[in-house]
């Protein structure tokens, strides 16, 4: 159980923190790389779909199914995922448009903002809504990701995988706007990476407060849940996002291959 609580911990800091690889990547181009932007974000949307119908419902299907009988586990599985969907629904509701991760925007947009990069009052602002947001958006990642990974070190990967792709254009979209309001590159880099490790704090708080009831029903109704979130990030952020800077269908091309790659890396580790 220890081997698998270190694992499940390592998984999810190596998923948060790739928000710190996004934003470094942000800094190498002058313009952004819509081609990159558009491949990236579909991949990611691939990946978490996948994974979402092929392997984490299933998964809390099972579990729910064992727990619960078949009848009531399929009731708890719908109602679990359509839950999670709400939940993230209501976060991004919540999170002000301009202070949230997935409004992605170009680095030559933020060029033309001359009043957005000299006033430093929007400029803090600006900042400290970017860290809230991702804060909040990576912390109930970070629990999936360890919870799933100590049940199923296989499944924790695919997880990670998926989140860490996600959080690759999740880092640019934060460090962006920080970078071009402050002028200041550490800082940019200290706020995405800082706000990476929502997820590893997420880990955390799951092993400390739902440990003692991770049974088959805890575990299905956060997989459901899980589920729920990452379809609902991919259907409403990440394709929209990766449409509005496609070229040559580049966003459907990577929706494809992320499907591939995860479904090639759920046969290798399962």
């Amino acid at each position: 159980m220890t081997e698998n609580v270190l694992l499940a911990l390592s998984l999810t800091l190596m998923a948060g923190l790739s928000t710190g690889i996004g934003s470094v990547l942000a800094f190498f181009t002058s313009d952004t790389n819509t081609k990159f932007l558009s491949f990236a974000l579909g991949f990611s949307a691939g990946v978490m779909i996948y994974v979402s119908f092929v392997e984490i419902f299933v998964k809390a299907q099972e579990a729910l199914i064992e727990a619960q009988g078949e009848t009531l586990g399929n009731w708890i599985t719908v109602g679990g995922f359509f839950g999670g969907i709400l939940l993230i629904a209501l976060i991004d509701k919540f999170i002000p448009k301009q202070g949230n991760p997935h409004e992605i925007r170009k680095v030559e947009d933020m060029k033309k903002e001359p009043k957005i990069i000299n006033d430093q009052s929007s400029l803090l602002k600006m900042g400290s809504f970017t860290a809230l947001a991702i804060t909040i958006h990576n912390f109930p990642e970070g629990i999936a990701t360890f919870t799933s990974a100590l049940q199923d070190p296989g499944l924790g990967i695919a997880i990670a995988i998926a989140v860490a792709i996600h959080n690759i254009p999740e880092g640019i979209a934060v460090s962006v706007p920080v970078y071009f309001a402050t002028g200041n590159k550490k800082k940019a880099f200290k706020l995405s990476f800082l706000s990476g490790l929502s997820e590893p704090l997420g880990a955390i708080a799951a092993y400390l407060i739902l440990m003692p009831y991770l049974n088959d029903m805890m575990f299905g109704i956060i997989f459901a849940a899980v589920a729920g979130i990452m379809v609902f990030i991919s259907l409403d952020e990440l394709l929209p996002a990766a449409k509005k800077y496609d070229e040559a269908h580049l966003s459907i091309y990577g929706l494809i291959a992320g499907m591939a790659v995860m479904a090639v890396s759920l046969l290798l580790v399962l």
